[in-house]
């Protein structure tokens, strides 16, 4: 049996971390309270951002997404997240708006525990 934590709870949590960071945090969407999946948002504020998702096969993970470490447009980052809400109605979109690209994660991601440097593949 799979004991996985409450998303709207892990959530909050998330939500609790970025702000006493200093950064800003929005819910752009609510999925299912209790099992809904989470996508990841991270604008740097300079027109690129990235996206995290948990891994597949695990709830202790998160990709990097388009590719590890890598910056894209914001605008085709959006473009995926629309595509992904469109058949997906059970989703979270969390989207986290700091300059330093800071995930605020305590999962791993990619094997890491820290944020890609800024700076780095932009």
């Amino acid at each position: 049996m799979n004991e996985r934590l409450a998303t709207y709870i892990w959530v909050d949590a998330l939500i609790r971390r970025v702000q006493l960071a200093g950064a800003s945090v929005f819910v752009t969407q609510k999925g299912d309270r209790e099992r809904g999946d989470v996508l990841i948002k991270i604008a740097r504020l300079d027109g690129t951002a990235a996206y995290l998702q948990r891994t597949p096969m695990t709830d202790n993970a998160f990709d990097w997404m388009p590719n590890a470490g890598a910056w894209d447009s914001e605008a085709d980052v959006d473009a995926h997240l629309r595509r992904r809400r469109e058949y997906d109605p059970d989703l979270w979109i969390i989207e986290i708006e700091d300059r330093e690209g800071r995930h605020f994660l305590t999962e791993t991601v990619n094997g890491e525990c820290e944020s890609p440097k800024h700076g780095a593949n932009s």
